[in-house]
């Protein structure tokens, strides 16, 4: 399998960063399009579990626009083959002083483009020591 091939890293890369814009500025006709459209994609959330892209659209629905703003560090993207990805990166926001979030998304390539199919957020108080 190749890992990490130059043409389908820049692929995901460039929708990374299309989601982290769409998220940061609550465009969420973005978000909802990049998640999957299937009852079997998840988000584990800081607060909440959501099975199902319905689940999900609800959530992002109702989340209030305020304190979306944050710095990403340690991003890393790694391709698998030509369809999949995982993309990892840490956040921290200025209304959280001490903390750190981590997000992980696991991206697959269909016929409509790269959509995640699961997701994963957590909060945690930052290791000490840590280099961002």
């Amino acid at each position: 399998m190749d890992i990490d091939l130059p043409d389908v890293l820049a692929e995901v890369a460039a929708q990374f960063a299309r989601y982290e814009k769409a998220l940061v500025s609550n465009d969420v006709a973005v978000l909802d399009e990049l998640f999957r459209d299937d009852s079997r994609t998840l988000r584990y959330g800081i607060g909440e579990n959501l099975y199902g892209h319905s689940e999900i659209m609800a959530f992002r629905a109702a989340r209030s626009p305020v304190g979306l703003m944050r710095r990403t560090a340690k991003t890393l993207i790694t391709t698998y083959g030509r369809d999949s990805a995982v993309a990892s990166t840490l956040f921290y926001r200025e209304s959280s002083p001490g903390k750190v979030g981590r997000q992980m998304q696991t991206w697959v390539r269909f016929a409509e483009g790269w959509r995640i199919v699961a997701a994963h957020v957590s909060v945690i108080d930052e290791p000490p020591g840590q280099t961002t």
